[in-house]
């Protein structure tokens, strides 16, 4: 097989069919789609079934005790046998070419990364937002010349097309949240080139059943899979791209992490993950004007935000958790 595409499902008997149909209609043929339950307790199971009946040259059917999303994407990942690797969460769906696109900037360029546009869209399929990943740079990058691209990317593993050595000794770290941000860029340090379409192929949905998240001390999953990345930073071709690193560090570990912080609703957790991101700032001397001044794309990244997360975060900054917490 060319492309193996592992599709963890866990409850979402209202949204799987349309994956799947993206899915098994794609322009690429040779593929095979892992499809692994995770001990779904709707009827996602039966959908499964039937697509594996209907298109049995390209379903492959699975079904296994619940362990959440990084141990689904394991379980795929332990039984596929594709060049290369594509993950597509089960709720959301990609265009026809998705993937046929992507082989061939992987295969033209070498590359053992490739990475595709994302746009959130409603339950109608209306556009509500687009997200472009690399903007203003060719469809092939070298890391040595932009690495840049390290501190700037957006770690999600959905929109992303994988050689599949890059998982020979790597896998989705289990029981954490945040496993996209610990997992993907220790990839992208064992690549020498990436490529990119700047085509919108993959279809996020935005879910208005969608049981509100409740925002625990889980966020600090973040934090540690910023010293997990680090690690593996220091072993790699490019522990010397130490701006880079920083910056990295400002955006996931501070930015990314404030995100979700904002959304903590408890006063004694909010107060205890802003201790630990003190003291994570502390041990990587990231001062205050390192972060006002951290630029995404070439552009300042706290002037680039709407006007009420900058209102957040220089409270934030500012030492105001008083204000910040009658804000929310």
């Amino acid at each position: 097989m060319r492309v193996s595409i592992i599709v963890p499902v866990y409850n979402v008997e209202n949204y799987l069919a349309k994956c799947l149909d993206s899915l098994v209609n794609q322009s690429l043929q040779d593929i095979e789609i892992l499809v692994v339950d995770d001990g779904s307790k709707d009827r996602s199971g039966l959908i499964i079934e039937e697509y594996a009946r209907n298109f049995p040259n390209k379903i492959k059917a699975f079904s296994k005790e619940n362990g959440g999303l990084s141990d689904a994407r394991n379980f795929g990942l332990d039984r596929a046998s594709g060049e290369y690797i594509g993950f597509v969460d089960s709720d959301d769906y990609v265009t026809e070419t998705m993937f046929e696109e992507m082989v061939q900037l992987a295969e033209k360029h070498e590359a053992k990364m490739v990475i595709c546009n994302i746009q959130k869209v409603d339950q109608n399929g209306k556009v509500t937002q687009k997200l472009t990943q690399i903007p203003n740079m060719s469809e092939k990058i070298e890391l040595k010349d932009h690495f840049s691209v390290f501190s700037d990317l957006s770690y999600f593993a959905c929109n992303k097309l994988f050689k599949k050595e890059l998982f020979d000794h790597k896998r989705f770290k289990k029981g954490v949240h945040f496993e996209d941000i610990q997992l993907i860029p220790q990839l992208l340090l064992e690549c020498k080139v990436v490529a990119q379409t700047q085509n919108f192929h993959y279809q996020y949905l935005e879910r208005t059943d969608s049981i509100t998240k409740t925002h625990t001390e889980k966020g600090l999953d973040i934090l540690k899979a910023v010293k997990d990345v680090e690690d593996a930073f220091e072993k790699s071709e490019y522990s010397h791209k130490r701006e880079e690193l920083k910056n990295f560090q400002i955006f996931e570990g501070v930015y990314s992490f404030l995100a979700y912080v904002a959304f903590v609703k408890n006063e004694e957790t909010f107060n205890k993950m802003a201790d630990e991101l003190a003291v994570f700032k502390r041990e990587r001397k990231i001062n205050i004007q390192d972060i006002l001044n951290y630029s995404r794309f070439g552009k300042n990244y706290l002037l680039s935000l709407p006007v009420k997360k900058k209102i957040f975060y220089l409270l934030f900054f500012a030492g105001q958790k008083k204000l910040i917490r009658k804000m929310l």
